[in-house]
């Protein structure tokens, strides 16, 4: 196939990379003669590099950059040119012109794609005489490792150009996912579910950002915590996006923004690329601060408290005999001794509600986080009525191990669940909402966000293995605990916990009864 693509910057040069490297003619194009010149040599410098790094051969690299055009003019006639890749700045009006030259300078039988990632195409396309030959062919950078690419058809577009694209994405090594027009498409819009929870968190005072990173990666198993990715992406995007996908779901609250983030971006704080975000960076920055270290007594006794779901006494059984292991006291019984630190497993609901409701201790009383972690973490959530002596007590017992390395421990305030349960309640409801609402099907979903994310599961698989009815339980017991409309259960849920389906199927339809 012959592909024009019309912006040399970043993404462009990255997409003239990937079309060229399996197989396709790619002429490039810039208003800027220089950004193409730049373009092409860093496209001939990564693909020495994959021949160094032996991912490519020496003829293999000469036969991609003999593929590559450069264009002197991107409005020059094009009569063999099939498809168009439009990847400049994200502005309707610089992309409506850029598409009107086209239109007028290459066939009708030419297909149109934007690379925009936050502008609606049915805009886009309603600028062009014919808006049926455009749609959304969303790239992620770098273009060539993130192996996701997002299929957008406009209200407009023809039924056969999703078809085509997809064809064109995978026969070039990537992975394609067809989404529907709506704000963020697909990844973005997912990604909302992590990182408005862990702002909502730090706005409640629940926990500071390197704790709540901390859990996100060692209990939830991500690569990343919510603040690192902001500090990564920038913060002045993350925000826009935010803002972006909220308003245009007509302010749903599940995408709810935090009042957090505007001063923080006024003020430059925007991460890695101002040297200042969450953390510090740069020449003598000293990143997040060392978790203290653990001094309580480790020998005091202590006492779970009962709990009646299946799974979390579950839970309590393991942990006690992790902790006994470890030579702590396990006391059993109908109540704590007097010098015992009681530990409260929750899920959805709150330690005080727990101490309220059972006559527990309230100086000596802690809660424990009940979700299996991804790495040696527990974490330990107090309220304002703990004495501070019985936290560092449960801390030091928490941290002790039957071999090996002790535990860390994070200490948080209490909240409703806990700070791991609340960010993955809200990347499951994020995920199940754009399923229920058939924006991109359930394994498209999952796919998308693993790739394009890099979770350890998509939404759905995450949440398919905590299970519909559980997890029905926890946002259930959120939603009641803090009155918030954010923690209220999706219907995805709920349908599949009350009919026994998984997350992850689609299930009937209304066009499945007309054969």
């Amino acid at each position: 196939m012959r592909i024009r693509i019309v912006g040399a910057g970043a993404m462009g040069r990255g997409i003239a990379q990937w079309a060229a490297s399996a197989g396709h003619t790619v002429e490039l194009g810039d208003v800027r003669a220089e950004a193409v010149t730049d373009a092409v040599e860093f496209v001939v410098s990564m693909l020495d590099r994959a021949v160094a790094k032996g991912r490519m051969s020496a003829a293999g690299r000469d036969a991609s950059v003999a593929r590559l055009v450069p264009l002197a003019d991107p409005w020059a006639a094009g009569p063999d040119v099939e498809l168009v890749i439009e990847a400049v700045r994200e502005d309707l009006e610089t992309k409506a012109e850029v598409f009107g030259k086209l239109e007028r300078a290459l066939p009708s039988s030419a297909v149109f794609a934007t690379n925009t990632s936050s502008l609606s195409v049915t805009r886009i396309a309603a600028t062009l005489q014919d808006p049926s030959r455009l749609a959304g062919l969303h790239f992620f950078n770098p273009v060539p490792l993130m192996r996701i690419v997002e299929v957008v058809p406009g209200a407009a577009t023809r039924p056969e150009i999703p078809a085509l694209l997809t064809e064109l994405v995978e026969g070039c090594g990537h992975r394609a996912v067809t989404v529907a027009d709506t704000p963020g498409f697909l990844v973005n819009h997912a990604g909302r579910g992590l990182v408005t929870e862990a702002l909502a968190l730090l706005e409640e005072s629940v926990a500071g950002p390197a704790d709540i990173d901390r859990i996100a990666r060692d209990v939830l198993g991500l690569r990343m915590g919510p603040f690192e990715l902001m500090d990564l992406t920038g913060l002045d995007v993350t925000a826009a996006v935010i803002d972006s996908i909220w308003q245009g779901f007509r302010y749903e609250d599940r995408l709810r923004p935090s009042y957090l983030t505007p001063n923080r971006v006024v003020a430059g704080l925007h991460g890695r690329k101002t040297g200042q975000g969450w953390y510090a960076y740069g020449d003598g920055a000293e990143g997040p601060a060392p978790e203290p270290a653990v001094t309580g007594d480790g020998d005091r006794p202590v006492f779970l408290a009962a709990s009646g779901s299946g799974e979390t006494a579950a839970y309590v059984e393991a942990l006690a005999g992790a902790l006994e292991a470890a030579g702590v006291r396990v006391e059993r019984g109908d109540g704590p001794s007097s010098d015992a630190l009681v530990l409260v497993p929750v899920w959805g609901t709150t330690v005080s509600g727990a101490i309220r409701a059972g006559g527990l201790p309230a100086e000596r009383t802690v809660g424990v986080e009940v979700l299996p972690a991804a790495g040696r973490r527990r974490v330990l959530a107090v309220t304002a009525a703990t004495g501070p002596a019985a936290a560092r007590d449960a801390r030091a017992v928490l941290a002790r191990a039957a071999g090996g390395e002790p535990h860390a421990v994070t200490v948080v305030r209490d909240t409703a669940g806990s700070v791991a349960q609340r960010l993955l309640s809200s990347i499951v409801a994020v995920g199940a909402s754009i399923a229920e609402r058939s924006l991109a099907t359930p394994a498209d979903i999952d796919l998308a966000v693993t790739t394009g994310l890099g979770y350890p599961a998509g939404p759905l698989a995450w949440g398919e293995r905590i299970g519909a009815p559980r997890l029905l339980e926890l946002q259930r017991a959120l939603h009641a605990t803090t009155g918030d409309p954010r923690h209220r259960p999706t219907r995805w849920v709920t349908e599949r916990a009350d009919l026994g389906l998984a997350l992850t199927e689609a299930g009937t339809s209304v066009g499945d009864c007309w054969g």
